[in-house]
């Protein structure tokens, strides 16, 4: 679904073309390689050196006066407090569905970031890793509901958010295997004083309802300096998600430790209708309930077109 157009005036959002948001780049370097590109692609999405000057350097370029001008803000309610300024992490979060890049634009966009010398240290953390363990989901009956808001322990997840944005030294993040499709136990992702931090994962912009809201009063996105969403059409969603099913089949899930590798001796036309069947019945579902409500809560909307180009900007209104 296509975002609704409103007058300059009314809408909360700058709209911009792939050329109007390339000239922002300003004299921002390309500091990546096509080799260093390379490793950073994702399965299908063939990103190229042009896609990073043209989209991804604008962007760059703005987190960085972005981040630059938080810094400073901390400083002064440091110096208004009394206390010794302690730098605090600059958190990014990047929302969107399954199969619509944000794993690669997340790679890619910390390469770049990590090579601005004022903040050089950035982690990259994906909410997979606050799904809960598959034998917790199977013992609620959630295995079908897997990357849908009941399915994150969500309050491990506030506390990781909560430790970081105290200036924690130390902080510890559980650790998922697309692999075997679970949390991998006594394995955690350490995090020391970074200066950027990027949240990856479907739902981090949603906010609690019902009986949720009454338990949670505080939202992931409450500890966000920016927010990213990836939009397409979700006809182009889908193709890319059944394409990447395909690819695979052909490739990880003939592993034998793999959680799908019983999918792995599909034939194209069976492996086509079960990557269907999955989207039709899982994360189309999620994309309408809960992913694509909270597109309009992101501070920048990348909106991609069917070979997964950027072909337009919205950045929000401050």
């Amino acid at each position: 679904m296509a975002l609704p157009a409103l007058p300059d005036g009314l809408s909360p959002y700058v709209t911009f073309s792939r050329n109007e948001w390339a000239e922002l780049r300003a004299s921002t370097p390309l500091t990546l390689t096509d080799e260093e590109l390379q490793a950073l692609r994702g399965l299908n999405e063939n990103v190229s050196l042009d896609e990073v000057v043209e989209v991804y350097l604008p962007l760059s370029r703005l987190l960085n006066l972005q981040v630059a001008a938080a810094q400073a803000l901390h400083q002064v309610t440091d110096t208004f407090l009394g206390k010794p300024f302690r730098p605090i992490p600059y958190v990014i979060g990047i929302a969107g569905s399954v199969a619509v890049g944000k794993s690669t634009f997340a790679r890619i966009l910390r390469a770049l970031l990590a090579r601005w010398p004022n903040h050089p240290k950035v982690d990259l953390v994906t909410t997979d890793g606050f799904l809960f363990p598959n034998r917790v989901l199977e013992e609620r009956g959630l295995m079908n509901r897997k990357g849908f808001p009941e399915s994150y322990d969500l309050r491990r997840l506030m506390r990781m958010m909560a430790e970081l944005k105290s200036g924690a030294a130390e902080v510890r993040v559980p650790v998922y295997s697309h692999l075997i499709y679970d949390i991998v136990p006594g394995e955690e992702l350490i995090i020391e004083r970074p200066d950027i931090v990027l949240l990856e994962g479907l739902n981090v912009l949603q906010t609690p309802d019902g009986a949720r809201r009454r338990s949670i009063r505080a939202f992931v996105s409450d500890y966000f300096d920016f927010s990213i969403y990836l939009d397409a059409d979700e006809e182009d969603i889908e193709s890319w998600y059944v394409a990447r099913f395909l690819t695979l089949r052909d490739t990880a899930f003939r592993d034998p430790r793999s959680y799908f590798r019983r999918y792995a001796d599909l034939s194209t036309e069976e492996a086509i209708a079960t990557a269907r069947r999955i989207w039709d019945e899982i994360n189309e579902v999620n994309l309408h309930e809960n992913i694509r409500p909270t597109r309009d809560r992101a501070r920048l909307i990348l909106r991609k077109a069917g070979d997964h180009s950027v072909q337009e900007v919205r950045l929000r209104r401050l």
